[in-house]
């Protein structure tokens, strides 16, 4: 049976979870995963790809352990069709969310990204922090 609640978590948040285990962004990714289920499209596992392949990240993370995350989160998410939905987005990259949010009939939008918080809501689904999202009862 499908959960009730379906929460798209943008990219860096999913980033800053993984590199950051006691941080804000960790405890909304953990309660999105724990009350229901995260989406997860195409694009944005292409996003989350590009970000753990970075260079930078190696005095982190190793490579092992990025592979690994990212094919957890692909095993317990939920990946839908990309379905454009006219997304609005001041930065056309971030429409992916908005598309899968309303694809998928999200719950919110978890994210950090000034470009969707500035929305507020798409199609009636709120865009939110991490901190938001752990306050509210989503």
């Amino acid at each position: 049976m499908p959960a009730e609640k379906r929460y798209v978590v943008d990219a860096n948040v999913i980033v800053s979870a993984l590199l950051l285990p006691d941080s804000t962004p960790r405890r909304a990714f953990d309660r999105a995963s724990r009350e229901g289920d995260v989406l997860l499209s195409a694009g944005i596992i292409g996003e989350l790809d590009d970000v753990l392949r970075r260079p930078a990240l190696n005095r982190y993370l190793s490579e092992e352990d990025r592979i690994h995350f990212l094919v957890r989160l692909l095993r317990e998410s939920v990946v839908l069709p990309a379905r454009p939905a006219a997304g609005q987005s001041r930065d056309p990259k971030d429409n992916k969310y908005l598309d899968l949010a309303a694809a998928g009939h999200a719950t919110c939008i978890i994210s950090g990204d000034k470009d969707l918080l500035v929305l507020n809501t798409f199609r009636g689904i709120p865009i939110i922090t991490p901190r938001q999202f752990l306050e509210s009862d989503l």
